[in-house]
């Protein structure tokens, strides 16, 4: 192997993360037409077609798949060795990337993004937005957050948050007609605001209560996917939501909506940074749990 090739090879890598060459030439800061040569000469020497290319996608082939499966780890380690380096001045420092949900970023991280920012300048930290699971090796991530409950046995975790709690709430004016509901049950005969997952499934509302689990299928004028557009729907009065208690904690102060069910919302865990279990850890993913590491 040439000097060259080992350039060409992690860019490669960073056009299959990226899955296209314009956002692998923003990750590693150089023209696309750069990255398209790059690859090209890669593959004219290795003989071999590794990428598939159509006007609206770009994925590994088959040989693509197979070289990135080898190519990952070894280059993982270098990026390590460097950081390591790196880190013999006390600055971790390197790209750091994340795969996190929706509510994760805004509760668990983004009160704390400057400081972090702040404490690490030599870190460059992507988050990226998903509420669905991903393969976290093959997704190109350093780490992911959920909620406890989500976490996979075979993966490192630890907590970043507070605990946290649902919150059956209204605008007060969704009781002029209908009485207050005192059991889940009596959810029936309300009109709640409900929340599709990216899988396509509606949320069943959870509930327990001295021992006893419930979920119920609830019924409503609205399915929305997004925590803060079905807060604003209850204040405007459109019907019932379960949301986490940190989004209305403010509205339930000042009285623009009302909370019930309360004695059915139990605490439970919160978020949590997972990481594949490995023999060394990247000082950049060290510093980033060791931040975020919540403490009681």
């Amino acid at each position: 192997m040439n000097r060259s090739q080992l350039a060409q090879l992690s860019i490669f890598a960073a056009v299959a993360s990226q899955g296209g060459f314009r956002g692998a030439a923003r990750e590693l800061g150089i023209a696309p037409s750069a990255i398209s040569h790059a690859v090209s000469s890669l593959e004219a020497s290795l003989g071999v077609r590794l990428l598939a290319r159509t006007t609206r996608s770009v994925a590994p082939t088959e040989a693509g798949a197979a070289l990135l499966e080898r190519l990952r780890p070894a280059l993982s380690e270098i990026e390590l060795a460097l950081e390591q380096a790196v880190e013999a001045r006390d600055r971790p420092a390197g790209n750091l990337r994340l795969t996190v949900p929706r509510t994760g970023a805004q509760l668990a991280l983004a009160p704390r993004l400057g400081a972090f920012s702040a404490a690490y300048p030599d870190i460059v930290l992507e988050i990226v937005i998903d509420d669905r699971f991903t393969d976290m090796v093959e997704g190109g991530f350093d780490a992911g957050i959920r909620l406890g409950e989500s976490l996979q046995r075979d993966m490192v975790a630890v907590r970043v948050g507070p605990q946290l709690r649902g919150a059956v709430v209204a605008a007060p004016s969704c009781f002029s007609r209908l009485p207050v509901p005192r059991h889940p049950r009596d959810l029936a005969g309300h009109r709640c605001l409900r929340f599709r997952f990216r899988s396509g499934a509606i949320y069943r509302w959870e509930f327990e209560k001295d021992g006893e689990a419930l979920e119920i299928a609830i019924s409503g004028p609205l399915i929305l996917d997004e925590d803060r557009t079905i807060v604003q729907a209850a204040l405007d009065g459109a019907g019932l939501a379960l949301v986490f208690e940190d989004y209305v904690r403010d509205h339930l102060a000042a009285g623009r909506l009302v909370r019930v069910l309360e004695d059915w919302c139990p605490s439970f865990d919160g978020f949590f940074v997972y990481y594949p279990s490995r023999r060394q850890m990247r000082p950049a993913l060290r510093a980033f749990v060791d931040f975020f590491r919540w403490r009681d």
